[in-house]
């Protein structure tokens, strides 16, 4: 069977996801796998979660990959001091550390070429992998990027929507929630896998839209 699988945001946690893919998952390479952003940032090893992608990739299996606000500020931290200090202030130290630079122009060409490749939404059937969310006012439900990587609780409108669901993260919420959400057309699988000292937080969670169950695996880092 070919699976349609999501995971959320990883923030560094490279073990946790390993575990995760190669335990919990089982990956195979028949499988399409969508990462919903949040590689980096916060966890202790954001170059270990981009490595494993790419010795994934190599290895034939397909892995998707969007941008997440965080990627977004990693970015646009080139552009100027005060664009490097909101990155830093929001988890950029731990990322530069775990790739052994001082700045994102640092880093080797491949992860440039890794980050800047990474796609705002993707659509597979009725599926839309996006970070954050969409914004439904504009008539085109793909127009408003920045929503895209930080909007919050964003209103459906049904009629735009259709049959279609929603599979996003960005917004922490406790594992009991994203393991039996109330909403079947938004699906948030955001377990806030980094704040594992956070109550019913601390979660790498994964959906299979085929088999529609989730599999979560407690942070190990």
């Amino acid at each position: 069977m070919r699976r349609i699988l999501a995971v959320g945001d990883i923030h560094g946690c490279a073990k946790t996801f390993r575990k995760l893919l190669l335990e919990g998952l089982k990956i195979r390479k028949s499988d399409t796998l969508y990462c919903i952003g949040d590689y980096i940032d916060r966890g202790p090893d954001s170059k270990g979660v981009i490595d494993f992608i790419l010795e994934l990739r190599s290895k034939g299996f397909k892995i998707r990959t969007l941008r997440g606000n965080h990627e977004q500020l990693m970015l646009d931290s080139i552009k100027g001091e005060d664009d490097e200090e909101q990155w830093l202030f929001n988890g950029g130290e731990e990322t530069l550390e775990s790739f052994g630079v001082t700045s994102f122009r640092e880093m080797k060409p491949e992860y440039q070429d890794f980050f800047k490749k990474t796609k705002f939404y993707m659509v597979n059937g009725p599926y839309i992998f996006v970070h954050a969310g969409l914004n439904f006012g504009p008539e085109d439900i793909f127009e408003d990027r920045d929503a895209m990587l930080w909007v919050r609780r964003f209103p459906v409108d049904k009629q735009k929507l259709g049959d279609r669901i929603i599979i996003h993260g960005h917004t922490p919420a406790s594992i009991d929630d994203i393991l039996y959400p109330e909403r079947k057309d938004v699906i948030n699988i955001d377990a806030g896998c980094v704040y594992k000292e956070r109550p019913g937080q601390g979660y790498l969670v994964a959906i299979d839209l085929v088999a529609r169950k989730r599999i979560a695996t407690r942070n190990c880092e």
